[in-house]
């Protein structure tokens, strides 16, 4: 069995839908994660033991997405001394996303949360790969080759809007 790498854990269900892309980029990475349900605000003993297991269980770094009030992240940040990720997350209950943004974004010192984008799940798991190749060259490489990848498709965008034109590209 592989040993995982992430810890992949958001707020509700609801948050599923923009998580899920932090799950696929690390499975294009081969990047072992675990992802689960873990409310701040409805089961904060089972934050708490989240938390406090996810290094034993061999967690390098954990990807937290809320909405909302959107606390899971510190929370988890102030339990745990691994790398934590907060995705903030729109969501029904959301003053368009910027309660999320704020609550994930403003931590007080010494408590640290790496903050992406609104709905920015799919970065959050390349930042943990990032963060995770440091001391692991295949994965390195394999970013690498991620990378080399955006950039050939955007060439290839590039040279298509020269041969062709704008008008005829965005037909």
């Amino acid at each position: 069995m592989t040993q995982v790498s992430v810890g992949i854990i958001m707020g509700s269900q609801s948050d599923l839908r923009i998580m899920k892309e932090a799950a696929e980029v690390l499975d294009d990475l081969k990047v072992p994660y675990d992802l689960t349900i873990v409310s701040a605000h409805r089961t904060p003993l089972r934050m708490v033991e989240f938390a406090q297991q996810a290094k034993s269980k061999g967690m390098k770094v954990i990807i937290a997405g809320a909405g909302g009030a959107a606390h899971l992240p510190g929370m988890v940040a102030s339990i745990t001394t691994l790398p934590v990720i907060g995705v903030p997350v729109k969501s029904s209950n959301s003053i368009d996303g910027w309660d999320s943004v704020l609550s994930i974004l403003q931590m007080p010192a010494g408590v640290p949360v790496a903050t992406v984008a609104l709905d920015g799940a799919r970065n959050a798991g390349i930042l943990a790969a990032q963060i995770l190749a440091t001391s692991d060259e295949g994965l390195s490489q394999r970013l690498e080759n991620f990378k080399q990848t955006l950039k050939h498709k955007v060439e290839e965008a590039a040279q298509n809007l020269e041969t062709k034109g704008w008008r005829e590209v965005i037909k």
